[in-house]
């Protein structure tokens, strides 16, 4: 047993948003990525689909890991890097930012003494590593102490806590280098319409209904639809290439969301992949690009929306909603997008890696 599988890991775990991860300080993990993802597939448990081994919870929500840094640039107080770590693979990946997870770096910066916290509210602009790109999260802090309870509820999480905006500027082509990478509001795609987009987040939009589903399924439902996961993926490896996104195989972007008029009074209702399972609901990232696309015209989303007057864009899906702010130019260019997010400390500690794997020749 290596030193820091003896003496632990600090390590908080919170969620953030939707999901729930853990967030780590870069100084206490090892600094060659290799061997610091080994050390966080067995942190987790994977690979195993239960990962019992490990404080993953058996599901990609909660199989996620933010590393805090400090600012590597002059216009952030904090570095953020996160990373999926896969439930059933051997797999760590940083090919994507989390939104959820974001929501939960600035207490914890302020709560690692990274981000000094002010007397009301801590505006605290994270740097995100995974896309280049700069977030603000405006921190609930009186009497300079985080506070996590509140009266904001969000759906997908029970209760009300403290409100936790997240604002967002110059997130379009974050990953694909444009906001429509292949130059087109719509492309076909194994004799699908699809629109590709990347508004903070590569997601590729697909009308439920060319797949022969109203879209108001559940998330086992789809979860348990062979046919239509494998048709999924057949596509989202085709536009890998033409969003610049390279081969997808063993990558969790693009995400693949699935379109249908709302049915609970919003702009859009969505079932979301990512990539391989359906989300209980949608990340911040993929909702924004979806609200985006809701305002293209030509793309597979702006017919079936409902597009608000004052730019809040209710973005349905299993669970609820997901609250986007869109903010265009007089040409209808989207300038800045927001959500609405909380989050909640749920322990502090040191966190114990399972043993490394014996390898026998058998």
């Amino acid at each position: 047993m290596s030193e820091i599988d003896d003496q632990g890991i600090p390590c908080l775990w919170m969620r953030g948003g939707t999901s729930k991860g853990a967030y780590f300080l870069a100084t206490d993990l090892p600094a060659d990525s290799a061997a610091r993802d080994a050390l966080l597939l067995r942190v987790m448990g994977s690979p195993d689909p239960r990962q019992i081994d490990g404080i993953g919870g058996g599901d990609p929500l909660v199989s996620k890991v933010a590393i805090l840094s400090p600012p590597s640039r002059d216009d952030a107080d904090v570095d953020y890097l996160f990373l999926q770590v896969f439930v059933d693979q051997a797999l760590v990946s940083d090919a994507q930012g989390c939104g959820n997870i974001l929501a939960g770096v600035g207490p914890a910066a302020i709560e690692r003494g990274l981000v000094r916290a002010q007397s009301r509210e801590t505006p605290v602009r994270i740097h995100m590593r995974n896309t280049g790109e700069v977030a603000l999260a405006r921190v609930c802090t009186p009497q300079g102490k985080v506070i996590y309870a509140g009266e904001t509820a969000i759906d997908g999480v029970p209760g009300h806590h403290a409100a936790l905006p997240l604002l967002f500027e110059n997130i379009a082509g974050s990953m694909c280098g444009r906001l429509l990478p292949t130059g087109n509001a719509m492309d076909v795609v194994d004799g699908v319409q699809v629109t590709c987009i990347d508004n903070g987040m590569p997601v590729v939009v697909l009308r439920a209904a060319d797949f022969g589903i109203t879209g108001q399924e559940s998330r086992d439902d789809l979860d348990a639809n062979a046919s239509l996961k494998s048709r999924l993926e057949g596509i989202r490896l085709a536009v890998g290439p033409m969003m610049n996104l390279g081969d997808v195989r063993d990558k969790s972007v693009p995400k693949m969301t699935l379109v249908s008029a709302p049915a609970a009074g919003g702009a859009i209702s969505t079932r979301s992949f990512i990539p391989h399972r359906c989300h209980a609901t949608i990340g911040v990232f993929a909702a924004v690009s979806v609200a985006t696309a809701c305002t293209i015209p030509g793309s597979v989303a702006h017919p079936l929306a409902r597009r608000p007057d004052d730019g809040r864009y209710s973005i349905e899906h299993p669970t609820g909603a997901a609250d986007v702010l869109i903010e265009t130019d007089a040409n209808g260019a989207v300038t800045r997008a927001g959500v609405m997010r909380t989050a909640r400390k749920l322990f502090d500690g040191l966190v114990f890696p399972a043993p490394i794997p014996e390898h026998t020749d058998r």
